[in-house]
């Protein structure tokens, strides 16, 4: 059967019509979409932005944080006290380091709690540096007086050893100038009939000879001189006339001594060696000593 055209016509406006609403709808829901996803992408492309940006801030505030920590490892103090603030300070911004890289970029409030802990240290290490300085000018300036009073001391010490050496010296002198001298010293061999001889076979006795030189400044008073003589062999004669003296804090054996009255004027004098035997051929010496020092030496040859 064949359709009517005009009812064909109606039909198909009708079927248009049906389908023209869900079609309009599609395309809403389409162009819906695509807005949202706009608007998604938007938002995740501002949260990215924004977290590396607050990525960033916690990697600069980090590396404040170290650079501080570096400052705080170059101060040092001569004084216990300082030091062990010291000590505490670098323990705080070693953990606040530590809580930093714990602490997720996006939690701002802990970040913004952490720039302030980190202000707060700030502060804290200029007040050490300028107590620290202002210890290090004080001590160079209690250094330098310290070092001026050690330069006085040691030039007083100085002055006063030139005194006491001077003085010392004087006494010395003094000391010195009291020393008796003696000249003319001698020894002789001599025979029987009292003349001198050089046959040690001949000789009897012997004599030292000397002269005490004039001094004012010894000692007055009687005076004890001692005679040491050694044969050839450097044997020291020895008789019943033999004493021990001590001079210079050394005793030693005379072979004689005489006691003789000085009064500052020149003496002559001599001291006679009996009773030591017969002598040998050689060469005899002589010492001649007071309880002071060695007034000198003299040698006798016998043939």
């Amino acid at each position: 059967m064949t359709e009517d055209p005009l009812e064909r016509i109606e039909r198909e406006e009708r079927e248009k019509k049906a389908n023209k609403g869900p079609k309009t709808m599609m395309t809403i829901l389409a162009v819906v979409a695509v807005i949202l996803a706009g608007v998604l992408a938007y938002m995740l492309y501002q949260r990215n932005t924004l977290v590396n940006q607050l990525e960033g801030e916690k990697e600069e505030l980090a590396q404040q944080m170290v650079a501080l920590q570096q400052d705080f490892s170059t101060l040092s103090s001569d004084y216990e006290a300082i030091n062990h603030q010291l000590d505490t300070s670098r323990e705080q911004v070693a953990m606040l380091i530590e809580k930093l890289s714990k602490t997720e970029a996006t939690n701002r409030a802990k970040i913004r709690q952490y720039e302030k802990e980190l202000g707060t240290l700030r502060t804290i290490m200029k007040g050490y540096i300028v107590q620290i300085d202002s210890l290090n000018t004080l001590n160079k300036k209690l250094t330098a007086d310290a070092a001026a009073a050690r330069r006085e001391a040691e030039e007083s010490r100085r002055w006063n050893q030139q005194l006491s050496q001077q003085v010392e010296n004087l006494s010395s002198q003094v000391s010195a100038g009291k020393v008796l001298r003696a000249r003319a010293i001698s020894l002789a061999g001599y025979y029987s009939n009292d003349k001198v001889g050089e046959r040690h076979s001949r000789v009897r006795y012997m004599v030292a000879s000397l002269s005490l030189v004039e001094n004012s400044l010894a000692d007055r008073g009687p005076l004890r001189v001692y005679v040491r003589v050694k044969d050839p062999e450097g044997v020291l004669l020895m008789n019943n006339e033999s004493v021990e003296f001590t001079v210079n804090g050394e005793t030693l054996q005379a072979t004689a001594s005489r006691e003789v009255d000085y009064e500052g004027q020149e003496v002559d004098m001599s001291i006679y060696i009996n009773d030591t035997g017969e002598y040998m051929k050689g060469v005899y010496t002589l010492e001649v000593y007071t309880e002071q020092s060695l007034l000198g030496r003299a040698e006798c040859l016998l043939r």
